[in-house]
C-alpha cells in the first residue's frame, strides 16, 4: 500500500500478511495436471495476500491453469506494469495506483461481457454503496476509477460502461489498534492517538501516503482543521498536518513509526505501545499471543483500501482466455470463502457465502458471536466461541468508511514533509 510513486523501499501489507506462503523469487505452485496436458500458465504479479499456494492449488485443479507467482512490492507492481507489461499475465494492483498506471496505456478495459459476475460485483466498487447508503469517497474511492471509456482508453469513466479496470480481490477499512487491558477506558476517537495520556506509548505507521491519512484522521477528530479531501490534501494542508504529528513527536507522545506487519505486532505484544496504527491480521497475530488487542471502531469511521485483477495490453489467445477462466473462477466462491476467513472482503458476496459453513459466515459477515471456534484457513484456531468480530458486520464496517487509500496531486511535497517529521 505503500506510496507507488518513489523509490524509497516501503514495506506493504501485501509484502506481509502472508510471510509463510510468500514465495521468493518466481515460483511455480500447483498440483499434478489432471485437466490438460499442456496447461496454460499465467504470471501472476503481485504481493503476498493472495499468492498462496491453495489458492493455486485449487485453481489448477479445478481448471488445469498453472499459477506462476512473481512477488513483489507494491512499488514493483505499479514499476511493472508501467515499464515491462510484457513480462506478466496477471496483475493485482491496487485501486489507488489506478490514476498512476491507466495513463500508462499498459492495462486493457477488461469486457464485462466476459465477467460471469459483473453484476454480482457490490456495489462498493460501482456506486459506492453499502446496503443501498453512500459511504465516504475521499481519496482514491474504487467507483472513481472503476470504469474506463473504452478498451484502449486511458480516461476513466465516472458512469458505468462495459470496460472495467481492476476486478476485485480483496478489500477492507483499516482503523486503529489498542490494548483495552492497559488503556482501561473506552476509546472511541481517531484523536486519542494523540492524547497525550498516552505519551511514549502511541505509534503511526510510517509509509507516507497511509501515514498522512491516519494523521489527517486525527488532526479532523481533534476539531483542528476540515479536509476537503483527505486523500488529496493542498501543500497548506500537508504542513498543517506534519507540523501537528511534529510537535506530538517532540513532545515524546511517539514510541516507535513501523513499516513492518511484525513491528507492529511486537510493539503492542509487548505493551510498549498501547494504541497505534494498525492493520486488522496483526490485531489477530497479537490476540493469537493470548494478549488483550481490539481493533477498535471509531466514530469518525475507517480508512478503506482495496485491490484487484488487471490485464495487461499484451495478453492475446489462449492465455487471454485463460486469465478471464481464472478471474471468473476467482469470483466463483472458492476463492473468497478462502479471503474472507483471513479477514478480508471478497468481491461477490453470494458466492463466497455459500462456499462458507453457516456460524463462519454469521462471525466474518454478520457481526454475530462466532457459535463455534473460529479457523484460519489452515486450521490453526484465530477466535474462540463467542467471539464478537471487532467492527461487527460487513455493513457496519464499510459503511462506515470515511476515505480510501490515495496517491496525492501533491505526493512528492507530502513525502519530504512526511519524511521532516520523521527526521525532526
Amino acid at each position: 500500500m505503500a506510496d507507488t510513486t518513489k523509490k524509497a523501499t516501503t514495506v506493504s501489507r501485501r509484502d506481509v500478511l502472508k510471510g509463510a506462503a510468500a514465495v521468493t523469487g518466481t515460483a511455480l505452485l500447483g498440483a499434478p495436471a489432471i485437466i490438460s496436458a499442456q496447461p496454460v500458465t499465467l504470471r501472476y504479479l503481485g504481493t503476498a495476500v493472495n499468492q498462496s499456494k491453495e489458492i493455486a492449488q485449487k485453481v489448477k485443479a479445478d481448471l488445469g491453469i498453472v499459477i506462476e507467482y512473481v512477488p513483489v512490492t507494491t512499488d514493483d507492481v505499479s514499476k511493472r506494469i508501467i515499464t515491462q507489461p510484457a513480462s506478466f499475465d496477471v496483475a493485482d494492483a491496487e485501486y489507488f495506483q489506478l490514476r498512476k498506471l491507466i495513463p500508462s496505456g499498459n492495462l486493457i478495459g477488461m469486457d464485462a461481457t466476459r465477467i460471469k459476475y459483473a453484476d454480482k460485483i457490490t456495489p462498493i466498487f460501482t456506486r459506492g454503496e453499502v446496503a443501498g447508503k453512500k459511504i465516504g469517497d475521499q481519496g482514491t474511492a474504487p467507483k472513481k476509477v472503476f470504469y474506463l471509456e473504452g478498451k484502449s482508453s486511458t480516461k476513466f469513466s465516472a458512469t458505468p460502461t462495459q470496460w472495467i479496470t481492476l476486478i476485485p480481490t480483496v478489500y477492507n477499512a483499516d482503523t486503529l489498534g489498542i490494548r483495552p487491558d492497559l488503556i482501561k477506558r473506552p476509546i472511541s476517537s481517531w484523536s486519542e492517538l494523540l492524547n497525550a495520556e498516552f505519551k511514549g506509548k502511541s505509534s503511526i505507521l510510517n509509509i507516507p501516503s497511509i501515514g498522512i491519512m491516519d494523521a489527517a484522521m486525527v488532526v479532523e477528530s481533534m476539531g483542528v482543521h476540515k479536509y476537503q479531501d483527505k486523500g488529496n490534501m493542498t501543500r497548506a494542508e500537508i504542513d498543517l498536518t506534519t507540523k501537528a504529528l511534529i510537535e506530538a513527536k517532540k513532545a515524546g507522545q511517539f514510541r516507535a513509526f513501523w513499516k513492518d506487519f511484525n513491528e507492529s505486532v511486537n510493539l503492542m505484544a509487548s505493551g510498549e505501545v498501547v494504541i497505534q496504527s494498525m492493520w486488522s491480521p496483526a490485531v489477530t497475530k497479537v490476540r493469537s499471543m493470548g494478549v488483550p488487542c481490539i481493533y477498535q471502531p471509531l466514530k469518525e469511521g475507517y480508512r478503506a483500501w482495496a485491490a484487484g485483477f488487471g490485464l495487461p495490453k499484451t495478453l492475446s489467445g489462449k492465455k487471454l482466455d485463460a486469465a478471464y477462466d481464472f478471474i471468473n473462477w476467482f469470483l466463483s466462491g472458492w476463492a473468497g470463502a478462502f479471503l474472507n476467513r483471513q479477514g478480508y472482503y471478497s468481491a461477490v458476496l453470494d458466492t463466497a457465502k455459500a462456499q462458507m459453513e453457516p456460524y463462519e459466515w454469521a462471525y466474518w459477515m454478520e457481526g454475530k458471536a462466532a457459535e463455534r471456534d473460529i479457523k484460519a484457513p489452515d486450521g490453526t484456531l484465530l477466535e474462540k466461541a463467542g467471539t464478537v468480530r471487532d467492527g461487527g458486520s460487513f455493513e457496519a464496517r464499510m459503511g462506515a468508511v470515511a476515505c480510501w487509500n490515495a496517491v496525492m496531486d501533491q505526493n512528492d511535497y507530502m513525502v519530504r514533509k512526511w519524511n521532516e517529521f520523521i527526521a525532526a
